[in-house]
């Protein structure tokens, strides 16, 4: 079983993790060096010797992206929770985060993604429901018919989104709502971004 992380040890772990999904390969002491601000290489080593002792990586001293993630798809890393988002009556969204969770490693963040608590029933038939994370990335440009995250006069809400000429539509996968249609010129609406993925836990309560 492997021994806890410290904090700056889970941030050098979660950076070898999305720089593996993103690019396919490990980065390189310089890479990791320069995204955490360190000076030197020897710092890098430290850390990731304490991450190898600790049974998360291992390395190959004789390649440059020698590092290789051991327990990959075996543990969790806290994620910030950064508001609720509505499926169904809109809810207020909050700046700060308001809880965190422990997602594993397998459930990659995109870039600049956050997660959102949903409360409601309104994408049931969707298999999204209320106490379920989604993972929203707002660097995408959304396609009618994708689930999105988005802000309706000061509040949020989680619909599949369709655009048409003059009128934007927000939908529910649950026949008891009825659609939300929005004039495009409408100023108090923002869309969020898309949602990309779905995190339940099975200890979860309802919501």
């Amino acid at each position: 079983m492997p021994r806890e992380l410290t904090e700056i040890q889970k941030k050098i772990l979660e950076f070898l993790i999305n720089h593996k999904a993103d690019r396919g390969m490990p980065p390189t002491l310089a890479e990791i060096a320069k995204h955490f601000g360190y000076r030197n290489r020897a710092t890098v080593q430290q850390h990731l010797g304490a991450i190898e002792k600790k049974g998360f990586i291992k390395k190959n001293p004789k390649l440059s992206r020698g590092i290789e993630l051991t327990l990959e798809d075996k543990f969790f890393i806290p994620r910030p929770v950064l508001g609720e988002v509505a499926a169904g009556n809109p809810l207020t969204i909050y700046p700060d985060a308001v809880d965190t969770i422990d997602l594993p490693t397998i459930a990659h963040m995109p870039k600049d993604s956050f997660l959102l608590k949903v409360k409601g029933d309104s994408l049931k038939d969707a298999y999204i429901f209320s106490g379920d994370i989604v993972i929203v990335n707002p660097n995408l440009e959304p396609k009618n018919g994708q689930i999105v995250a988005a802000i309706l006069d000061d509040a949020a809400v989680v619909k599949r989104f369709y655009k048409k000429k003059n009128e934007i539509e927000l939908v529910s996968e649950n026949p008891e709502y009825k659609p939300i249609v929005i004039d495009k010129k409408y100023p108090s609406f923002k869309l969020v971004g898309i949602v990309v993925g779905v995190y339940r836990s099975m200890e979860k309560k309802a919501g």
